[in-house]
């Protein structure tokens, strides 16, 4: 009766097993879609476009009209540490604030897997740059029309970023105006990597959302402070030269990872 009941329990353990394994195995095969949301927001507080935000640490306070950035290059690494590049041909994405449908990315055809971190640019990498403008044509066009190019030598802008200020020594509000982008010799495109407090879970039918948080703040307020106040021209805070370095090295902590969703299809 023992070894009865051993087999027994034996071939239960068994079956669940090989269950167990054959549902994981069919769980992880195939291909599905990953989103990703951003949510611009200034200093732990919503964005709303022309409202004034909290001051600065430099005592500035904006309102934010306009901003846009490119999202490129998209690099998602597996548990086992091996990863999933985007097709970079796909991969060219412009977030404008003032369209919201384009605070959401749609990836799809994204091998089924258990992601744990997630990479991306900001702005268009110089060897995709160096194809010249017909190695970039469609994309070129649309960063056309969205208003994020100069002429094709000076090339594209990575992150356009407007608006008005006032501190306590400009009380009218003045216009400020952020580009990065190529400026002589420096490329100034920047690449952001978030590990994610829980692994997005990619299957034909999970199609997990990463949700990103976007601290516009640390643009001028981050690791690198830039006084707006002291950058005026002719009533007008343009950034140039080195502040543009300045700027592209802070935009390393403009993301953060709020939540990631694996819900069902």
């Amino acid at each position: 009766m023992k070894n009865i009941l051993k087999k027994s329990i034996a071939i239960i353990v068994v079956a669940i097993t090989f269950a167990s394994c054959s549902k994981s195995d069919d769980a992880i095969t195939g291909t599905g879609a990953l989103k990703v949301q951003f949510e611009n927001g200034f200093a732990d507080n919503a964005l709303v476009l022309g409202s004034a935000t909290v001051p600065t640490s430099q005592n500035e306070v904006l309102k934010i009209s306009s901003v846009k950035y490119i999202v490129s290059n998209i690099v998602l690494t597996k548990e086992d540490g091996t990863t999933f590049t985007y097709p970079k041909e796909q991969s060219y994405f412009i977030v404008d604030e003032a369209t919201p449908s384009s605070l959401l990315l749609n990836l799809s055809n994204v091998p089924a897997a258990n992601y744990k971190s997630i990479k991306f640019g900001i702005g268009v990498d110089q060897a995709q740059y160096d194809l010249g403008q017909t190695g970039i044509a469609n994309f070129w066009t649309d960063a056309q029309n969205a208003g994020m190019t100069w002429s094709w030598a000076s090339g594209f802008k990575f992150l356009a970023f407007e608006g008005t200020f006032t501190s306590s020594t400009v009380t009218t509000d003045t216009s400020f105006m952020i580009h990065t982008g190529k400026t002589g010799t420096d490329y100034n495109y920047t690449e952001v990597s978030l590990n994610l407090p829980t692994n997005a879970l990619v299957r034909t039918n999970i199609t997990p959302q990463i949700h990103l948080s976007t601290d516009l703040s640390q643009i001028i307020d981050g690791t690198n402070k830039i006084k707006l106040t002291d950058k005026i021209v002719l009533n007008s805070a343009t950034l140039s030269g080195n502040n543009i370095d300045l700027v592209s090295e802070n935009l390393t902590n403009l993301f953060s990872v709020e939540h990631v969703h694996n819900d069902p299809n």
